[in-house]
């Protein structure tokens, strides 16, 4: 069964996802043209990967006419940020361990 954290890592392992997520983050609200125009692939491919983060819960859409409008959901990112702080906190006691068994080895 696939969890919200591997939903967050598959969609943002893509590069391309990665810059569309991160433009959103950075200049807000964006249409999938104006997305479109600096992303370097196609609009379908575009709304392709649009579509994959919002299936991760990263990025939400707003119809308006025509034109759908998407905006970054940050807080989608949490899992990902607990994700990280559990890595860092058993990474950090290996290394303190380690650490002490050095020391106890160099006496």
């Amino acid at each position: 069964m696939e969890t919200q954290t591997d939903l967050l890592f598959r969609a943002l392992a893509d590069p391309t996802r990665r810059a569309l997520f991160e433009r959103l983050c950075r200049e807000g609200e964006q249409t999938v043209g104006a997305l479109t125009a600096t992303a370097g692939v196609s609009q379908p491919a575009v709304s392709k990967h649009l579509a994959a983060l919002k299936a991760a819960g990263l990025v939400a859409d707003r119809h308006e006419g025509r034109q759908t409008h998407y905006s970054p959901r940050t807080a989608a990112l949490g899992p990902l940020a607990d994700w990280t702080k559990d890595m860092a906190r058993f990474w950090e006691g290996r290394f303190d361990a380690l650490e002490d068994l050095l020391s106890r080895m160099d006496q």
